[in-house]
């Protein structure tokens, strides 16, 4: 099952949104936004839950593996080298709008 297409209104969120921690904002920023808050890129958007419905039914475990790895375009680590494997859940957890 393909998720419905996030509108602008998502964008516009996705675009906005910012992890209230300012040393994880300050990692989802110059990490994961270029990808999670840009339609068209093939990852799921921040916030859009929709989007998240399939990867979250992996399990955290799995998305943390995922996540460190890489996985399709997505780099080893989503480009955070610094990240800790708490902070990239905690990434996950407040993309997927979880938290």
């Amino acid at each position: 099952n393909t998720p419905p297409e996030p509108n602008d209104k998502d964008l516009k969120r996705a675009e906005s949104m910012r992890p209230k921690d300012l040393a994880l904002a300050e990692r989802y920023e110059r990490s994961c936004m270029t990808c999670h808050a840009r339609p068209g890129s093939g990852a799921p958007l921040t916030g859009f839950k929709a989007a998240w419905k399939a990867p979250l039914a992996k399990g955290m475990p799995q998305l943390l593996d995922n996540a460190k790895r890489g996985l399709k375009g997505m780099p080893a680590l989503g480009m955070c080298n610094d990240c800790t494997d708490t902070q990239l859940q905690q990434l996950i957890e407040f993309m997927s709008h979880q938290s």
